[in-house]
């Protein structure tokens, strides 16, 4: 089931994000985040954007989705960020896939106009969902972001809603 994110959830999303800032490059943070520190997030960005939350049938999260300012410039405003991840136990699932999905519906239905997904090398499984809602790859930038010790690209992809 997809409900919008509550204060509730908040340590259960701290647990997903920090399991991939430690072991994964799908992030570029490289410090744990605390409780506190996402709660701050969460509250910023559910109270103007969209950000959702899959429960699983026992009411734990499965993973959690939403959109963000792609810049900060108000030419930009009707464009915005998305940001998906799924807990590593409820991988494989179709959860990232019906997140993502109710996320466009909600910013069409909000006018938003412009999806993009910034996406680090190496993360095909991304790659393939966001080429099977139909994002489209627009840019490739090359050693951007360095983590455990490795120069990174990011592949920006984009869906005009």
């Amino acid at each position: 089931m997809i409900t919008e994110v509550t204060i509730k959830d908040v340590t259960e999303i701290t647990a997903i994000y920090n399991h991939y800032i430690r072991e994964s490059v799908a992030t570029f943070d490289t410090e744990e985040w605390s409780v506190e520190k996402m709660s701050e997030r969460i509250q910023a960005l559910s109270s103007a954007y969209p950000y959702i939350v899959f429960r699983m049938p026992e009411g734990k999260i499965g993973g959690f989705c939403y959109a963000h300012p792609w810049k900060e410039k108000d030419a930009y405003s009707r464009t915005l960020e998305t940001t998906v991840y799924v807990s590593p136990e409820y991988t494989g699932r179709g959860i990232g896939q019906k997140l993502m999905e109710k996320l466009i519906d909600i910013c069409r239905k909000r006018g938003f106009t412009t999806l993009i997904a910034c996406i680090t090398e190496g993360n095909e499984n991304s790659f393939s969902l966001h080429r099977k809602l139909g994002f489209e790859q627009v840019s490739h930038f090359k050693k951007v972001g360095t983590k455990f010790n490795r120069s990174l690209d990011v592949i920006d992809y984009e869906l005009i809603l």
